[in-house]
């Protein structure tokens, strides 16, 4: 057995891949796996191809067995609702393209820029606010990644990079390796933050290497995670989040408030209890980024506000996450009092 804390060997490394291709693409294997008749289901179940369902195994366990409603995979199965054209719900929710600074590199705040280094994921979850980014036209690779960490290297006022997109830990070790040398060598940048769903929804993805890459890296590492119910911090999660601590990272969560996954005040009192219990400080709930095919997810800000005074009343105020709205132009995350 691994030891706790312990990252696991590098003969295992490949173990995400093949997880990874092994995933669930088609809706009725899915609800088969769990037990459910997907002919009762079809009328509801989109099966366009526009944003493909993307689902592992290692997620997919995580899920109630015969429960259609269950919130971890009301999260990732593709409903007819998503087809609906809802006033005010659009393909750039939050005006990435107008905070494009290259390709692929995008800056809304201060002193922080978002790195894009690729537009893939292993779970496509259904409110993904970048479900329509143009990744194709959009990636740094080769030149393009040269005059994006040239365009870093210029501005001095940056000093943290945030790899996100897509998902960074969707990269190879060894890709991830050089990209992080190279940021690594622009003096300026202190700090170096990854947005990522993989440690929940794939934790074999927590390699030795990873965790050396984190370990050896000049910049603080800091690893904010998605995880929106406690069920998705299962035993295989926990594990992989106790190596990222272990190598130095800084671990952080977000979240996301969604109708029928944990708009319910005993939910999220279990998710930050649990997050505390694996080492996570529990740090934003968003309200939902409008992007088109999401509306059935939102949740009224009335009763977000009223779930965050439940939170207050259950919980210490450090468990409690912060309740924001990220706004087009805005300096920061709008906070909802």
């Amino acid at each position: 057995m691994r030891p706790p804390g312990g990252c696991e060997s590098d003969e295992a490394a490949p173990l995400w891949k093949r997880e990874l291709a092994e995933a669930f693409t088609r809706a009725p294997a899915l609800l088969a796996y769990l037990g459910l008749d997907s002919a009762s289901l079809a009328r509801d179940i989109d099966t366009a191809r526009d944003f493909p369902m993307l689902v592992p195994r290692s997620f997919a366990d995580a899920m109630r067995r015969g429960d259609p409603a269950d919130p971890l995979l009301r999260q990732v199965l593709p409903l007819k609702s998503e087809r609906k054209r809802v006033a005010g719900y659009a393909r750039d929710p939050v005006d990435d393209t107008a905070a494009r600074r290259a390709p692929g590199l995008l800056q809304k705040y201060a002193g922080r820029a978002l790195l894009m280094p690729t537009g893939a994921c292993a779970v496509h979850c259904r409110y993904c606010f970048r479900r329509h980014y143009p990744y194709a036209d959009s990636g740094p690779r080769g030149k393009r990644l040269d005059d994006v960490l040239q365009t870093l290297a210029d501005a001095v006022d940056i000093n943290e990079v945030i790899l996100s997109g897509g998902d960074p830990l969707m990269l190879d070790d060894s890709a991830l390796a050089e990209l992080t040398s190279r940021l690594a060598q622009i003096a300026h940048l202190r700090r170096l933050r990854l947005h990522t769903r993989l440690p929940v929804v794939l934790p074999s993805r927590v390699t030795a290497s990873l965790c050396r890459t984190f370990a050896e890296c000049r910049l603080r590492p800091v690893v904010v995670i998605h995880a929106n119910h406690p069920a998705e911090l299962g035993p295989a999660t926990r594990a992989a989040l106790a190596r990222l601590r272990a190598c130095g990272t800084v671990l952080f969560n977000q979240s996301v408030l969604l109708r029928g996954v944990n708009d319910d005040a005993a939910v999220l009192a279990a998710l930050a209890e649990a997050l505390f219990e694996a080492g996570v400080v529990n740090y934003y709930l968003h309200q939902l980024d409008r992007v088109e095919g999401a509306a059935h997810f939102e949740v009224p800000d009335d009763r977000a506000l009223t779930l965050m005074a439940e939170l207050r009343a259950r919980l210490p105020g450090y468990l409690v996450p912060r309740l924001v709205r990220e706004e087009p132009g805005a300096p920061s995350k709008t906070p909802l009092l």
